[in-house]
């Protein structure tokens, strides 16, 4: 275990904090000014470096705020702690500003100031651990041991061609676990090319996959390749399979079975060397039984089976995650990361989140934006935490209507008198993904996201209104003919 290392010229101060700290099993190692300490950084060995640097205010040389500026220009990640006496309370906001973990009053309470310090080695591990995996293409986070398992099946298919199937709740990670399958792979050096069948509409998907030629149909001015020869040697993603329409289901089946494709309209049969791997949240062995997805293309796609755990599984992740959201938002606004406080983070522990891994960043962003503070404490939190609805939500619920519903009442805007005015921070949101989109070369980022939202305002309303057509039109603001043409663009007859 690394050292925390102490800083001030009070011989007492140190006294009393290293047998503190001692009696914890904490190792210390103590110095007077702080050009002692800036020459220990430069001189100790990687197990010798500190994990929490603690610093009085008020030294010779140096004060604590010099100190901490020049430790924040080389090891911005390392937290400090300042002790300060209640006359130096301005000083207090200063040390703040300059990056300080936390300050600790003098005359302090040695309890409080172990904990303090227990907090800030908590925060610096899940830092550590949040860069660790940052390096990673995937960004993967995961210590509990059914996450664990997951990364183990990752490693023994890493030389594997094999076609496999991701299955959990909306929000778990799924596409981030086929990337990494991606990237593992024998096909690393190919495209990783992604679609979301659920977003597409009926009419188009079948172009999208399989290319059509110039004048197959309406508004097919040239030839264009799909997703198919897009991923030629690499990994075709197809995410929410269970949405896809049953005829392309056996168009699909055909490609693994047969290895070769058609474009729409065209007549040269076209090789396929691709490797497939399928993502769902819901239950396809239920909905086989229901005459809803093809039997046969089940057992093609569930050669290998993959299970995320939802967040419920795995709470123990949750402080490296809020970590690595928060810093990743602060990155992409251009501000200093906030910090969650050890009270938000227990009650953020006791929430359900229905939309899983995907909500809590949204949250993250969320909090990055709105929280006031550079601590996060619990009343800046979004006003999910105080509801009880989701702690005894139906388990049973779909995923993605949760999930939906969570971002109507958080992430997209508030309600006042049945009107949902919407936020800078789900426009926000919006944009991240769009850029995500553009950065990968999606060329069909505004049909996607679209259709995307279509889809979700039109599940969310037919559900509402008990599959009531006419009665959804009105509560959206829409004509029924044109909720009509849109349930059947999008493939929403069933619902």
């Amino acid at each position: 275990m690394n050292p925390i290392w102490i800083v001030d010229d009070d011989q007492s101060i140190r006294f009393v904090l290293e047998r503190a700290l001692q009696r914890e099993g904490i190792p210390t190692r103590s110095f007077t000014h702080a050009n002692e300490v800036l020459a220990g950084l430069g001189a100790a060995l990687p197990e010798e470096l500190p994990q929490v640097l603690v610093s009085d205010i008020r030294m010779p040389g140096d004060s604590g705020l010099q100190l901490l500026a020049r430790i924040k220009e080389g090891r911005p990640q390392l937290p400090v702690i300042i002790m300060t006496a209640y006359s130096d309370l301005d000083s207090a906001v200063a040390a703040f500003q300059g990056g300080a973990f936390e300050y600790l009053a003098k005359p302090f309470d040695i309890t409080k100031a172990v904990e303090l310090v227990k907090r800030a080695m908590q925060e610096r591990q899940a830092v550590s651990a949040s860069q660790q995996a940052t390096g990673e293409v995937t960004e993967i986070l995961g210590q509990a041991p059914v996450m664990q398992e997951v990364f183990r099946a990752i490693g023994r298919l890493s030389q594997s061609h094999v076609t496999v199937l991701i299955t959990g709740e909306s929000g778990t990670g799924k596409e981030l676990v086929a990337r990494a399958l991606h990237k593992h792979s024998p096909r690393a050096h190919g495209e990783f090319v992604a679609i979301n069948t659920a977003a597409i509409p009926k009419d188009l998907l079948e172009s999208e996959l399989f290319g059509h030629e110039r004048g197959s149909f309406t508004g097919a001015q040239s030839t264009r390749r799909g997703r198919f020869e897009q991923a030629e040697g690499g990994t075709l993603f197809l995410d929410e399979i269970g949405d896809m329409p049953f005829d392309l289901q056996t168009r699909l089946l055909r490609v693994l079975s047969d290895g070769q494709y058609y474009r729409v309209g065209g007549h040269q049969a076209i090789k396929s060397n691709v490797r497939v791997i399928a993502a769902t949240h819901q239950d396809l062995e239920a909905r086989v039984k229901l005459g809803q997805f093809r039997e046969d293309l089940f057992h093609r796609l569930n050669v290998i089976r993959l299970r995320l755990p939802s967040l419920r599984e795995r709470l123990e992740d949750l402080q490296p995650l809020v970590v690595h959201f928060l810093a990743q938002s602060a990155q992409q606004l251009g501000v200093e990361p906030k910090r969650i406080s050890s009270a938000a983070l227990q009650v953020m522990q006791r929430f359900d989140y229905p939309g899983n891994v995907r909500q809590l960043e949204n949250m993250c962003h969320w909090l990055t934006v709105m929280a006031p503070a550079q601590v996060i404490d619990v009343k800046d939190l979004p006003p999910e935490f105080s509801a009880p609805k989701h702690a005894g939500q139906d388990s049973a619920s779909d995923p993605q209507e949760t999930e939906a519903e969570w971002s109507e009442a958080s992430q997209s805007g508030r309600v006042h008198g049945g009107e949902v005015r919407l936020t800078d921070q789900w426009v926000w949101s919006a944009e991240q993904d769009a850029m995500s989109r553009l950065q990968r070369g999606d060329d069909q980022v505004w049909a996607d996201m679209t259709a995307a939202l279509e889809t979700q305002l039109i599940r969310a309303a037919l559900a509402h209104t008990g599959g009531r057509r006419v009665e959804a039109a009105q509560r959206l603001g829409i004509g029924r003919n044109t909720i009509t043409r849109k349930i059947q663009e999008l493939g929403l007859e069933g619902l």
